[in-house]
């Protein structure tokens, strides 16, 4: 698969030849980011911090917010590299300090190291200075240490003349379990094909930035399939994981879909289609993943009402989970919003008279039922009374993610977020407030 590449100098999104000129200035980092994270995880480099010459962390730190991240530069010791896996970044990636006695305290599946070769030789220090080492001598030091290798054929990088088919399957054979990215002239999607058969991941900045590569070919390129239309089954998604239904891929409509960001999708009997242009219920593409097998697509979207089916349901099974439908039902009596005592106060669009249009009306009341339901949760005694306490819980807390337009997938992107912390707080009880 492909992982495209951001290098960031001075808060902008560059790109360097041999490491060292820069031969290209492409402005914002995230509009980079939000199209290349269709593809999944993005490496995201901090020449600066690599070189001692300054820190993008803010930067890049707003990145890892946005979209799974990739992050390297400048990680040397492991304070830093806790403080980035802290702040959200999926992998971090150390380079020139990646020694046992820093990856032993560090866990190996978020950990990738990178080792850069000039003519098979280890370069350290920005790639200045020549090691004597080869590729596979540290590998073997390291291998079980971290769970990928970056490996960098430096007299090859941003050159766009292509990579190195043979050193890398040598490589790959040499990291054992462990996932190697190969970067360094990967110029074609067919070479990002040929390293994804041998087990391997590209990593791609010069030719992605300079149009050499589209990313939609870059995606689509390690696709196969025995049907004689040429057809991938896309089992399309939601952001909660949840799926909608079944639709059709060609090449060219996944070329569209990601070049548009819409869900877009090849009929077979009616060609390329476009989701939600008679309806309504258009969908946002998110991200595109590739089965195991690289035979089948997952589409994540953000779905608009009434939902995916043609009939007008969520999905084409049924309405969706209960959680999912509860969400809805909220969502479709919140019409206006007005801000009043520090909470967006809604006038039910449908419903009016309800229990749910009280709620959403007095927020007074709303806050003193989550306190209340919270504390019958808390005091359950039983199975079946947690089971219909949390229920309540659960309605109460929705109606006000409601009222401040907070979704279901909203939450469960801060909960993974936190789950990527290493550093635990202990969790201790706040101290009540004094009372006057």
């Amino acid at each position: 698969m492909i992982v495209p590449s951001i290098d960031i100098v001075r808060g902008r999104a560059v790109q360097l030849v041999g490491g060292r000129a820069q031969a290209l200035d492409a402005g914002d980092p995230v509009p980079w980011l939000d199209r290349f994270s269709l593809a999944g995880e993005v490496a995201v480099v901090d020449l600066d911090a690599a070189r001692r010459a300054g820190t993008n962390r803010d930067v890049i730190a707003g990145l890892c917010e946005r979209a799974p991240c990739r992050v390297g530069g400048g990680i040397r010791d492991a304070d830093t590299a806790r403080w980035w896996l802290d702040a959200g970044a999926a992998r971090i990636v150390i380079g020139t300090a990646a020694e046992p006695r820093l990856l032993e305290q560090l866990p190996p599946e978020r950990v990738i190291v990178a080792l850069d070769a000039e003519d098979g030789e280890v370069v350290v220090d920005g790639w200045r200075a020549r090691t004597g080492r080869t590729i596979e001598d540290r590998l073997a030091e390291l291998r079980g240490l971290a769970g990928g290798f970056l490996v960098t054929f430096v007299e090859r990088e941003g050159r766009l003349g292509g990579t190195d088919l043979d050193r890398a399957r040598a490589i790959v054979e040499a990291a054992g379990d462990a996932r190697v990215t190969i970067a360094g002239g990967v110029t074609t999607a067919d070479e990002v094909a040929a390293l994804d058969r041998i087990g391997a991941d590209a990593q791609v900045g010069m030719a992605l930035y300079t149009g050499r590569m589209s990313l939609a070919d870059a995606v689509a390129a390690p696709l196969v399939t025995d049907r004689p239309d040429g057809l991938f089954a896309t089992v399309v998604c939601d952001e909660r994981g949840t799926a909608l239904g079944l639709a059709w891929s060609s090449r060219a409509s996944l070329a569209r879909a990601i070049e548009t960001r819409r869900g877009v999708y090849q009929s077979r009997t009616r060609g390329m289609w476009e989701k939600g242009t008679i309806s309504g219920a258009t969908q946002e593409l998110l991200r595109v993943d590739l089965d195991c097998d690289r035979d089948a697509i997952r589409f994540t979207v953000r779905q608009a009402a009434p939902g995916f089916c043609h009939l007008g349901a969520a999905t084409c099974w049924d309405d969706g989970p209960p959680l999912g439908r509860l969400e809805r039902t909220l969502a479709s009596r919140v019409a206006s919003t007005a801000a009043t005592t520090g909470m967006a106060v809604t006038t039910p669009a449908g419903g009016a008279g309800s229990y749910t249009a009280r709620l959403l009306a007095d927020a007074s009341l709303l806050r003193a039922k989550l306190i209340e339901e919270a504390g019958e949760l808390a005091d359950a005694a039983d199975v079946a009374a947690v089971a219909r306490e949390a229920a309540d819980v659960f309605y109460f807390a929705m109606v006000r993610m409601a009222a401040a337009g907070i979704t279901l997938a909203d939450v469960e992107r801060e909960l993974a977020r936190r789950a990527f912390r290493v550093s635990r707080r202990g969790g201790d009880r706040k101290p009540a407030p004094e009372v006057p």
